[in-house]
C-alpha cells in the first residue's frame, strides 16, 4: 500500500509540472492575442495544476496509518481532495461565464498569430498526453484521486480543441461572438466534469456501497466450505473498500472453525475483488436451527472446558438415545480428579442435548508427546502375520507401507490402505475400525494401530 502511495505521488508531481507549463503557455498567448477563450482555457489548466497540489497534500495525509483519532485510516482525505477538485472546476466555470458576459459589452477582435496557433496545438498534444497518462496509471494503481484528476484533465482536450476551432473561425470570418461561444462550450464541459467528480466523491462520503450484496455473495460462491451469509455490506471506494460479512453458524461451532471460515472469507474477497482495505466477519448463531451434528456440539462443549474428545457416537436402543465419546485428560491426573472434570462435561452436554437419555464417557490419557521408537528389531514374523491377516480378510484393499515398531507400552503398527475412489468416508472408516479390531484380537501386545486411507488410482 505504501508503494502505491509513492507511485501516485510520482504521477501527481509529473502531471503538476506538465499542467503548469501548459497553463502558463495558454495564459501568455491569451493575453497577447486578447482571446477570451484561450485565457479561460489557460486558467482552467492552471486549476488542473492547483488540483494536483491538493492531490499531493491528500496523498500525504491518506498514506498515514490508522491511529486513535482515525481508526479506519485516512483515506477520506483523498476523497476530500477529489471533492475539492470538483469545487474548483465549478469556480472556474463561474469565472469564465462572468468574463464572457463582460465581453458581450465590449467586442474586441482577437489577434491570432501563427505563434498562437502553434502554442495551442502544442498544448492540445500536451493535454492528450497528460490525460492518457493519468487514466492509465490511475487504473493500474486503482487510485480514486488519479482517476478524478484525469477526468478534470480530459476536459482540457475538448476545451483546447474547441478553442483552436474558434480561433480558425474568428480569423477567417472576423466573428468575435464565436470566441464567446467557445468560452461557453468550455463552461459546459467543465460543469460536466465537475458533476462526475462530485457525484463519485459524494458516494464515498455518504457511505455508498462500492459493491452490492449480490456482488459480495457471488465472490464467496467458490468458498471451500459451505456458509450461509446473513448479511453482506460494503462502504468506501472501489480501491479501498471496507466489507462486513455476517455468517450464520450452528451455536455449537468452535473457535477453530470460526477462525478457519474467517480466513477463507478474507482470502476469497481479496483475490476476487482486490483493493479491499478491511474485512470484518461476524458470526451469528442460528438459534432456530435444530443442531444435529453431535460431534460438533461435543467438541464445542469440550473446548469450553479445555478438553479434547474423539470417537463421538450416538446410538438408539428401545427408543432411548445414548451418547458415547472418548475424553482425553492429562496422564498425571488422578482418576478422582479426571472423573470430576469429565462429570462437568457430561452435565454441560446433558443441558444442551435433552433428547439424549444417557451419556457414556471413556476416559483416556492424552497423547502429549511421542514416545521414542525403538529401532525396528521386532520379530518380522509378527509383521508377516499382520500382512497375512489383513490381505486375507480384505483382499479388495491394497495394503502397503506397513511398519512395525516397539514402544514401552507395546507394539505399534502403521500402514496405508488403498481403496476405490468412490468409497464413502463412512465406509472407509468402518473398514479401518474392523481391521483394527481384527489385529487387536489376533496379535498379543498390540498397543496402537494407525491406518491411513487413500484413493487408489486407476
Amino acid at each position: 500500500m505504501q508503494e502505491t502511495r509513492i507511485q501516485v505521488r510520482r504521477v501527481l508531481i509529473i502531471t503538476l509540472v506538465l499542467n503548469f507549463l501548459v497553463a502558463f503557455g495558454k495564459i501568455f498567448i491569451g493575453s497577447v492575442t486578447g482571446a477570451l477563450s484561450i485565457t479561460a482555457d489557460g486558467f482552467h489548466s492552471l486549476m488542473d495544476g492547483t488540483s494536483n497540489i491538493a492531490g499531493l497534500i491528500a496523498n500525504h495525509f491518506a498514506s498515514r496509518p490508522p491511529d486513535d483519532d482515525h481508526p479506519y485510516g485516512h483515506r477520506r482525505f483523498e476523497t476530500l481532495a477529489a471533492l475539492l477538485i470538483g469545487a474548483l472546476l465549478l469556480v472556474t466555470a463561474w469565472e469564465i461565464s462572468s468574463s464572457a458576459l463582460d465581453r458581450l459589452q465590449n467586442e474586441t477582435l482577437p489577434d491570432f498569430t501563427p505563434l498562437a496557433f502553434a502554442v495551442m496545438v502544442g498544448t492540445l498534444i500536451g493535454n492528450i498526453f497528460i490525460s492518457r497518462y493519468q487514466i492509465r496509471r490511475g487504473k493500474q494503481l486503482r487510485s480514486e484521486l488519479l482517476l478524478a484528476d484525469a477526468a478534470n484533465t480530459s476536459t482540457d482536450v475538448f476545451v483546447t480543441a474547441s478553442v483552436i476551432i474558434s480561433m480558425i473561425v474568428v480569423s477567417v470570418t472576423g466573428w468575435v461572438w464565436v470566441d464567446l461561444v467557445a468560452a461557453l462550450v468550455v463552461v459546459l464541459l467543465i460543469i460536466k466534469a465537475a458533476w462526475e467528480v462530485l457525484q463519485q466523491t459524494s458516494r464515498v462520503l455518504v457511505d455508498y456501497a462500492p459493491y452490492s450484496p449480490e456482488d459480495l455473495r457471488n465472490a464467496l460462491v467458490d468458498m471451500p466450505v459451505d456458509i450461509q451469509i446473513a448479511r453482506a455490506r460494503s462502504r468506501g471506494s472501489i480501491d479501498s473498500a471496507h466489507i462486513d460479512i455476517d455468517v450464520t453458524v450452528p451455536p455449537a461451532m468452535t473457535a477453530a472453525h470460526f477462525a478457519a471460515i474467517r480466513e477463507s472469507i478474507i482470502r476469497e474477497l481479496d483475490e476476487k475483488l482486490g483493493g479491499v482495505m478491511e474485512v470484518e466477519v461476524h458470526f451469528v448463531p442460528d438459534d432456530l436451527a435444530k443442531p444435529d451434528d453431535y460431534g460438533l456440539i461435543v467438541r464445542a462443549a469440550a473446548d469450553a472446558l479445555g478438553m479434547s474428545t474423539h470417537e463421538t457416537r450416538v446410538t438408539e436402543n428401545g427408543g432411548q438415545k445414548m451418547l458415547e465419546l472418548h475424553v482425553e485428560v492429562p496422564p498425571e491426573q488422578t482418576l478422582a480428579d479426571a472423573h470430576e472434570w469429565v462429570n462437568r462435561l457430561e452435565d454441560s452436554l446433558q443441558a444442551q442435548l435433552p433428547e439424549i437419555d444417557e451419556i457414556v464417557t471413556h476416559i483416556e490419557p492424552i497423547q502429549t508427546t511421542t514416545a521414542p521408537l525403538v529401532a525396528e528389531t521386532c520379530d518380522q514374523g509378527v509383521l508377516g502375520e499382520v500382512k497375512g491377516l489383513l490381505r486375507g480378510a480384505y483382499p479388495q484393499v491394497r495394503w502397503h507401507h506397513m511398519r512395525l515398531a516397539s514402544q514401552p507400552e507395546g507394539l505399534v503398527v502403521t500402514m496405508h490402505a488403498g481403496l476405490a475412489p468412490d468409497v464413502s468416508i463412512t465406509e472407509a472408516h468402518d473398514l479401518t475400525e474392523s481391521a483394527e479390531a481384527l489385529l487387536r484380537m489376533s496379535i498379543n501386545g498390540l498397543h496402537r494401530v494407525t491406518i491411513h486411507t487413500e484413493p487408489e488410482e486407476g
